[in-house]
């Protein structure tokens, strides 16, 4: 793509105000023309980047500060040269901008919202922080912290006891030669405090002059009393640069140590720190992703030119079909011609560099491998060519380019010179193009290109709409109708004789009058249809905006109802639990009563009661389909659950379906499908309970289940681990969105049991799977 065509559309305007929403200086030079893409699956893939980070951006604010490039600090570091302090803070700030991007992936992770790409990315980030933490507690912006090392704590602290002995010192001096002095500061002069003493009194003070004073009127002196320690303070200077130096060249080890992780992420975060910079930029004028390919139509909902005020500039729907490759667009000058082309043409060109379009979600449009456009007045002075002679010769620099892949937009065909050639010479160039399958989409003010469009399928009309009454144009395009003369309404409007109008119609002959009577026609019922979609649409919007009113006011009132049953219920089986454990408490009384040789006790009713309190608790599990089960043969001595009464009892008696139980004190009769025999428990010596280490897999799978669960799943799990004296397993976690995977190894981490664990080796399932070694 030449520059002539990015001056043409403003392209270099969008990427100068892209370039705001960037944070690194490396990543603002990457936006330019060269972000431009031709293949379908970069271009979807970087489209789909940039929808992920308006997913993340419409949930909450992506900061990206500190991002800066790095990668000249770490190459330095690995060829032994010491960094300085800023240049740590510099891999300092990746480093934190690093964990915190980590941390809002994660957030979204949680909430199950799917980043289709830009998820990629944030798994090629390495979690590691030990270098972090060593930045941070070893220097900061002030520079080496004294902690950083005992020995420079130790020399600080010496100096700082070194200075206030000086401190000292110079106090006394300056109260006993207060006179003698210019000035009663202390300053410093080549790494010596020194005091200003006036050169008349130079004699008076002993000591070494450093420095005079421009004037002459001031000598700086260096008093001998602090000469001494000023020496020891000098050597402990050079003692503390040298353990600074230490410390740095252990950091800058460090980088060295760690140089393909920090390249790694100084990449990630400045393809981040782009994606994000198109998402924001997109949002500022409220862009959208388009579908793109090959073969797709143009489709343009509500487009709109987005280097105009986004609140005032005038939205267009652009529909072109597949077979479609020419849109002649004729009409007045002034009349949105040209904004129209640009928004066609910059849609286009911002799609394939991956920013967001300035239309509406639903849009379309077709991949070009070049694009070309002849636009405005590129009259050459210094070549002295005529504005016709310069548009001509940019055009058959585009005709010998082109191709069928290729977008030309030409703006005013044929304009500058006479009319009649000029429009012959426009067909003629049209035709040239479409014939080689070229997309062309064209303006004109010449009607002879009104017809053009009707003998071809692939081409088409449009016009800017222009409205009479207000003598001023509106701004819309009106596809498939092509523009018309308004010169006699204007004329009439604005009071010219009738006569001279009537004359004039006369002159232009019947048919054109016809025609532009049929165009007029044809507007008038295009901006009623337009209208009534528009009002159509409004309704639309307002009737699904009350549809999901009235669905949350259901969904809520459902909720709030389930709700009140639910701690209804609750409360109600809270209460009979209460009132059957009562029961069975007298129960359990009365018959130690009868064992001790209470009389007469009618225990029955007491039976009864529990069984009517049994039978008001809200419980499913009460009424079991006992004709499901597989029916097991009853026998005098069977012990046996009573279900209607929810006690345990013996067979005593049979007689067909009727059968005498004996519970605790008491006989009954029951029918035969009101009991459930009891499985006879085998008796065995008490033993510890082992855990089998035959019984216990070395793998446990994850797939497939739910975080909450999954985590359930993994803690029981190893805690048959631990009993079974396993010494490594593998959790299989699969890749997905890698929020399994991050809570695997985080629980992994909090387990006093676990020694270490470690991803899987290719061989092994990768990414998919976690090694872990046990204590």
């Amino acid at each position: 793509m030449n520059e002539r065509t990015l001056r043409a559309l403003e392209f270099n305007e969008i990427l100068i105000r892209l370039k705001e929403y960037a944070i690194s200086d490396k990543t603002k030079k990457q936006i330019n023309i060269d972000m431009f893409q031709t293949l379908e699956a970069d271009v979807k893939k970087t489209l789909s980047e940039v929808d992920d980070a308006l997913t993340m951006l419409r949930y909450r604010p992506v900061e990206m500060s500190g991002i800066q490039d790095i990668t000249s600090y770490v190459k330095r570091a690995k060829i032994g040269s010491v960094l300085s302090v800023n240049e740590l803070i510099a891999i300092k700030q990746m480093l934190n901008r690093k964990d915190m991007l980590i941390g809002v992936f994660n957030e979204f992770y949680d909430k199950e919202i799917e980043l289709e790409t830009l998820s990629h990315y944030e798994r090629a980030l390495p979690s590691e922080r030990s270098l972090y933490n060593k930045i941070v507690e070893t220097v900061d912006e002030t520079g080496v912290l004294d902690h950083a090392s005992s020995t420079l704590l130790s020399i600080r602290k010496k100096i700082s006891r070194e200075e206030s002995g000086i401190r000292t010192r110079l106090n006394d001096i300056m109260r006993k030669h207060s006179k003698k002095l210019s000035d009663s500061l202390v300053t410093m002069r080549n790494n010596r405090y020194v005091l200003p003493v006036k050169a008349d009194s130079q004699s008076e003070v002993k000591g070494i002059i450093h420095d005079v004073s421009t004037s002459g009127l001031t000598v700086y002196i260096e008093p001998m009393a602090i000469v001494e320690i000023s020496n020891r303070i000098q050597h402990l200077r050079e003692d503390e640069k040298n353990e600074v130096n230490k410390i740095l060249a252990e950091l800058t080890g460090l980088v060295a140590e760690n140089e393909y992780d920090l390249l790694q992420i100084d990449e990630v975060l400045h393809i981040l720190d782009l994606v994000f910079a198109k998402a924001k930029y997109g949002m500022s004028y409220k862009g959208t992703i388009p579908a793109i390919g090959t073969d797709e139509s143009i489709h343009l909902v509500n487009a709109f030119h987005p280097l105009i005020d986004i609140e005032q500039v005038v939205k267009n729907d652009i529909l072109v079909d597949r077979d479609t490759t020419g849109i002649i667009i004729t009409g007045p000058n002034t009349g949105g011609k040209t904004v129209t082309i640009k928004t066609i043409g910059l849609s286009v060109i911002m799609a394939q560099c991956g920013i967001p379009i300035p239309a509406l979600d639903g849009s379309r449009l077709r991949l070009f491998e070049s694009i070309y456009a002849d636009i405005g007045d590129e009259q050459s002075i210094e070549q002295s060519l005529s504005t016709f002679s310069s548009h001509l010769t940019n055009i058959a620099d585009i005709l010998n380019r082109v191709d069928e892949k290729s977008l030309v937009i030409l703006d005013e065909l044929g304009a500058g010179t006479d009319p009649e050639e000029g429009a012959a010479l426009a067909i003629s160039i049209l035709e040239y193009l479409l014939d080689r399958d070229v997309t062309v989409i064209a303006t004109t003010h010449y009607p002879e290109l009104k017809s053009f469009s009707y003998g071809r399928t692939n081409t088409i009309n449009a016009s800017m709409e222009f409205d009479v009454g207000t003598l001023s144009p509106t701004y819309r395009l009106l596809m498939g109708i092509p523009g018309k003369s308004n010169a006699f309404e204007i004329s009439e409007k604005l009071g010219l004789d009738k006569n001279v109008i009537e004359r004039a119609r006369a002159l232009s002959g019947r048919d054109n009058y016809e025609i532009n009577e049929m165009i007029g026609a044809l507007e008038r019922h295009t901006t009623h249809a337009r209208d009534n979609e528009l009002e159509t649409k409004r309704l639309l919007k307002n009737a699904e905006s009350l549809k999901q009113e009235l669905e949350g006011y259901k969904n809520k009132f459902e909720r709030e109802k389930q709700s009140m049953i639910e701690a209804a219920e609750e409360k109600a089986n809270e209460i009979i639990k209460k009132s059957e454990r009562k029961a069975q408490d007298i129960i359990d009384d009365l018959e130690l009563m009868k064992t001790l040789g209470a009389d007469s006790i009618e225990q029955h009713k007491l039976i009864e009661a529990k069984k009517s309190l049994s039978d008001s608790y809200y419980h499913k599990a009460i009424k079991k389909d006992v004709k499901n089960e597989v029916e097991e043969k009853l026998e005098v001595g069977d012990e046996v659950d009573v279900l209607t009464y929810g006690q345990k009892g013996v067979v005593i008696d049979i007689e067909g379906d009727d059968i005498s139980v004996q519970m605790g004190i008491i006989k009954m009769k029951v029918k035969k499908d009101e009991l459930k025999k009891r499985k006879q428990e085998k008796k065995k010596a008490p033993a510890v309970k082992r855990v089998s280490r035959m019984n216990v897999s070395n793998t446990l799978d994850l797939r497939g289940e739910r975080y909450e669960d999954a985590m359930i799943k993994l803690d029981r799990y190893l805690d048959q681990v631990v009993l079974s004296n396993l010494s490594e397993v593998e959790i299989i976690h699969g890749k997905g969105t890698g929020a399994l995977q991050k809570g695997v190894q985080q629980h992994l981490k909090q387990h006093s049991k676990v020694a270490t664990f470690r991803g899987g080796l290719p061989s092994e399932g990768g990414f998919g799977v976690t090694i872990v070694t046990m204590k």
